[in-house]
This record gives structure tokens, C-alpha cells and sequence, in this order.
């Protein structure tokens, strides 16, 4: 709706994950550079965490795209699923012409194929994003297909993205195999401030092109106190942001269209388990006085 009256040519502040909008923080380019690794090395299992909103699946979806034509990927997002129904997915997701039958069939089906990439020199990789939800069951499903490998390699590289309640499913005692072979664990935490700020004002180049001036110093700072740098969050309050300045005909977002937008945002009125309701008139209390007005 706003993106002809600002410039845009896409929205800046989709919160459906584009690679193209990545973002290169210490942390997120340290998780890309971690999975990129493991997976060129073969080292088998890695665990990637965060919370909600932090950037995880962004970062998947940046590997996909860094990944070059020789690694075969299986992406599974719906992990409310079987042990049997999760082989059958991973062999539907790369293609593999199988035969329906029992779980070790479909584990021979399987093991054939990443046979077959090894001396193709392809490599394989699978991708669980919200492994938090599955059950340990299914976790120890996964773990076997681990088993499948040669004296010198993985036929097969995991990776697990998923909330922090994954490290507490993985620390059962009944995991403890699997635990033992995670190769890799890497944690992303929030954006900082600094960073909150460039990550905006990286978004608004991307869309429009131009190193244009959208937003004030304050309306800034208040995007990094209201979201505590959980990209989700930002770009919820941009995006509100901007639509309420396209309807005020206000080419320039300031700390008042932030303040009005923070404190009808359902973050605000409800609060999420996580975050305290936000008491908005004390949200510019910590501001420079410099970026104050009158």
C-alpha cells in the first residue's frame, strides 16, 4: 500500500524470510558461516538455536542459496510428523523415486541414494526447521540416520533449527546418543543496538534502492527499545510504522509515528510471555537528549 509514495520497489519489511533482505551481523554471518563449514567438512550434526523471531530460518534460507549445485537439500518445516513419515518426506523432498513400504525399506531406499551422491561427489543435506516440536522419538529416528555412512564420512549432513526448548528436548537423558553426535551448536542472539539500527536502514537501501533518509534518529532508537533487536519485531513495527506515515502523508517516520504505532501493537496491549507490556510514554527516557525535541 505505501511502497509507491516512499520509493520502494519491494516491501521493505516482510516478515516472511528473503534472503535478499540478509542481514550480515556478527551473529547471523557467524551462524551462515558454521553451517556452510559443517556441511562442506561432512561433520555430520548441527544444532542452531534462538528465539522466536531471531533470524534462524533467514539464515537457512541464505545457506540454500549459498549452497552450490552439488548439495542436495531436504528442507522439513512441518515436524509433526512420524519416524516413518519424516523418511518418506526427506526421500519425497529430494526426489528420489522410492518404493512405499516399511521404514526399513524406505531406510535401504534412502541409504542407496546418498550412496549414489558420494560417488557423484554430491553432497546431501537435510534441514529440520522447528526441530523443537519433535517428539524424542522421532528425534532418535533422526539420529539413526546418521548411521548411514562410510568408514571415512557422513552420507548425510543434519541440521536442526529451532527455538531454545531444543536444547532442553536434546538434554533427556533418553538422548543421550544423540547428544554425542551434534558436532556443531551455535546459539543466535538478539541484534544489538547498533546493530538494530544498520539492520533497518539495510532493509530500506535493499527496497528502494537508495541510501534515502526514512527515519529520524529517534524513530530509530525506538524501533531498538520497543523490539530488543528480534528482527520479527522490528520489522512488525516498521512495517506499522510505515503504513500509518502513508496515511498521515509523512515522508519522513518520526518518534511520534513510532509511539502511536507501539502503543497499538498487539505486543503492546497483550504482551507475548516474554517481554513486559511497554509503558510508551517512558519509552524515549533513555534517548540522547540531542535527538529530543522541544
Amino acid at each position: 500500500m505505501y511502497l509507491q509514495f516512499y520509493g520502494f520497489q519491494e516491501p521493505p519489511f516482510n516478515i516472511t524470510p528473503n534472503s535478499r533482505f540478509f542481514f550480515s551481523s556478527t551473529k547471523h554471518t557467524e551462524a551462515l558461516s558454521t553451517l556452510v563449514y559443517a556441511i562442506s567438512e561432512r561433520k555430520g550434526f548441527v544444532v542452531i538455536t534462538g528465539d522466536i523471531g531471531s533470524g534462524k530460518t533467514t539464515v537457512c534460507r541464505a545457506l540454500v542459496n549459498k549452497l552450490d549445485s552439488r548439495t542436495q537439500i531436504a528442507l522439513i518445516t512441518n515436524t509433526l510428523m512420524s519416524g516413518r513419515d519424516l523418511i518418506t518426506t526427506i526421500l519425497e523432498d529430494l526426489e528420489v523415486d522410492f518404493t512405499s513400504g516399511s521404514k526399513a525399506k524406505l531406510l535401504s531406499q534412502l541409504n542407496s541414494y546418498l550412496i549414489e551422491q558420494l560417488r557423484s561427489n554430491n553432497n546431501v543435506v537435510l534441514i529440520i526447521d522447528e526441530a523443537q516440536n519433535l517428539t524424542p522419538s522421532v528425534l532418535e529416528e533422526v539420529r539413526l540416520l546418521s548411521n548411514l555412512e562410510t568408514e571415512n564420512e557422513k552420507l548425510i549432513q543434519i541440521i536442526f533449527l529451532g527455538q531454545p526448548e531444543l536444547k532442553k528436548k536434546l538434554a533427556l537423558s533418553k538422548l543421550e546418543q544423540l547428544r554425542q553426535r551434534i558436532a556443531v551448536f551455535y546459539h543466535l542472539y538478539p541484534l544489538t543496538q547498533k546493530e538494530t539500527h544498520e539492520y533497518v536502514l539495510h532493509r530500506l537501501k535493499v527496497a528502494s534502492g537508495s541510501d534515502r533518509n526514512y527515519l529520524t534518529p529517534e524513530a530509530l532508537e525506538l524501533v531498538y527499545q520497543f523490539s530488543k533487536g528480534i528482527p520479527r519485531l522490528v520489522n512488525q513495527i516498521c512495517d506499522s510504522a510505515f503504513l500509518t506515515g502513508y496515511i498521515n502523508e509523512s515522508k519522513i517516520i518520526d518518534a511520534t509515528i513510532l509511539k502511536e504505532v507501539i502503543a497499538e501493537s498487539p505486543m503492546t496491549l497483550i504482551g507475548d510471555g516474554t517481554k513486559k507490556d511497554i509503558n510508551v510514554s517512558s519509552l524515549d527516557d533513555d534517548l540522547p537528549k540531542a535527538w529530543l525535541r522541544g
